[in-house]
């Protein structure tokens, strides 16, 4: 079986609808994974430019862009690079108020003994081990 990476643009073709042609032919796409004629794939850059642009392009909420990304963990035939730190980022998205690629920053920190950072506001809402150099 053939197994395909696949790029944002497909993503934000397909939940968008903004171009009849590309969205029609993303959904036949993720028909043929989730009927196993094909397998896909895709990772974390692809998540964070797609939260992005959903967020500051399309004027999409929070919400709704979290809404999305949990869609794509799910989506049949398709396999995240990352799946378990996708899952408990959109969770720490969720529960702490903040953007995706700040709370897939944070369930990374949670694999380490803690996080540089000097965003220490919004990674306190998480909960995270900072580190106390950085962290004050």
């Amino acid at each position: 079986m053939k197994t395909l990476f696949v790029d944002t643009n497909v993503f934000l073709r397909f939940f968008t609808k903004d171009d009849t042609g590309h969205h029609r032919r993303a959904a036949l796409l993720f028909r043929a994974a989730a009927a196993e004629h094909v397998a896909l794939v895709t990772g974390p850059p692809v998540l964070f430019e797609l939260a992005w642009t959903l967020r500051k392009a399309y004027g999409q909420t929070r919400e709704k862009t979290l809404d999305v990304l949990g869609r794509i963990s799910t989506l049949p035939g398709l396999r995240l690079t990352d799946q378990p730190l996708v899952s408990r980022a959109i969770q720490i998205a969720r529960a702490a108020s903040l953007e995706f690629a700040d709370a897939y920053i944070a369930a990374s920190a949670e694999t380490v003994d803690g996080l540089a950072t000097f965003n220490v506001s919004d990674f306190k809402k998480t909960g995270a081990a900072l580190d106390p150099i950085t962290g004050e």
